[in-house]
């Protein structure tokens, strides 16, 4: 019975060494000896299993932790995981002193889980004063005093008026481009000229009206104007007779003196049904319109001249007052060049003698 006893104290009490093993608190103080104002740290860590809570000293700005002796600064934990599901808690505590003296700092307490554990160690800050040699005054220089400017006027004064005449070279060079930005350039442009004979202008529309297919479609109004406006454009570039401007009767009349009476008839034709459709709203059947389409190539076919395309090189003149403008451009462009290159060149030089001056 005391032998069940005494191994029922001995579990007990190697659970309670085990459970105590661990949490393990640690400090740290460095350094321990410093002057009069300067800082120290103590690094304070507790080791203890996942999931357990832990809370550490909380101190306030230049709160005292003991007397003579102030925290600063109180840095976040930092957090860092072990073996064996355990991990690692580490604060840092920024301290001084004001005092010289040797101060006892009794080991610092973290709660885990509600439970209060304590670092070991004793720990010792020593703050140090600066001896003054209070019988010797004489070894103490005082003050200097106001020093004289090393830099003279006549040394900074050509600098002075260089940098503004850079600036008013700048403002110069400003003014210009603003003139030459609002004032257009005047070029004297080269134009190529193709021109077409009348009769291949009157098939290449002809032909884009077949392309379109309104000779097939329904809209025999649109059908009907453009043929006849090809068919007068024709006329009058081929002819010379304002075709545009003439009735159907007129028309006639005038090109009985160019050609048979045949295709004149024809093209009668082709312009009384073109205004009875327009001005009357005749329905043209599908044939009539392939018979007025013939018609007009081929009047224009029998009517064709021997001409060929040219293409024919047409230079524009400038007018006295563009000739002007333009002379006055080339001196803007000009003056904002060697403006430019004047106010850089001087910037230049204000910038290395600026430096050279400080130097000394």
């Amino acid at each position: 019975m005391k032998m069940k006893r005494l191994n029922i104290i001995i579990i007990l009490l190697s659970a309670f060494v085990a459970g105590m093993a661990q949490v393990k608190v640690e400090m740290s103080l460095e350094p321990m000896e410093l002057l009069v104002g300067e800082q120290s740290a103590i690094t304070l860590s507790v080791t203890m299993k996942e999931g357990q809570q832990a809370q550490f000293p909380d101190y306030k700005y230049a709160a005292p932790l003991i007397p003579g002796v102030e925290v600063l600064e109180m840095k976040d934990l930092d957090t860092l995981h072990l073996d064996d599901q355990r991990v690692k808690l580490t604060r840092v505590y920024t301290i001084t002193s004001f005092d010289d003296s040797l101060y006892y700092l009794k080991p610092m307490e973290v709660k885990v889980d509600g439970k209060t554990y304590q670092a070991k160690g004793r720990f010792g800050l020593k703050v140090l004063t600066v001896e003054v040699d209070t019988l010797h005054p004489n070894q103490f220089f005082p003050p200097k005093g106001v020093q004289d400017n090393p830099f003279l006027w006549s040394e900074w004064s050509p600098l002075f008026w260089l940098s503004l005449l850079t600036l008013l070279l700048i403002a110069a060079v400003a003014y210009l481009y603003v003139r030459l930005r609002d004032n257009k350039p005047i070029i004297s442009r080269i134009r190529f000229v193709r021109h077409v004979p009348p009769h291949q202008k009157a098939m290449l529309q002809i032909n884009k009206i077949k392309g379109e297919h309104i000779d097939t479609g329904g809209d025999q109004k649109e059908y009907y104007t453009r043929l006849t406006d090809t068919l007068r454009t024709y006329l009058e570039e081929r002819f010379g007779i304002k075709a545009m401007e003439m009735t159907t009767g007129e028309i006639m009349e005038r090109l009985r003196l160019e050609e048979d009476q045949s295709k004149i008839d024809e093209l009668r034709d082709l312009l009384e049904t073109a205004d009875l459709v327009k001005f009357a709203k005749h329905t043209a059947l599908l044939n009539e319109r392939d018979r007025n389409m013939a018609s007009v190539i081929e009047f224009i076919e029998a009517t064709k001249s021997d001409e060929t395309a040219t293409v024919e090189r047409v230079e524009t003149s400038l007018t006295d007052s563009e000739k002007r403008s333009q002379r006055s451009r080339h001196i803007i462009v000009t003056l904002i060049a060697v403006l430019s290159l004047l106010a850089a060149a001087l910037l230049c030089y204000v910038v290395w003698h600026t430096f050279s001056l400080i130097a000394v």
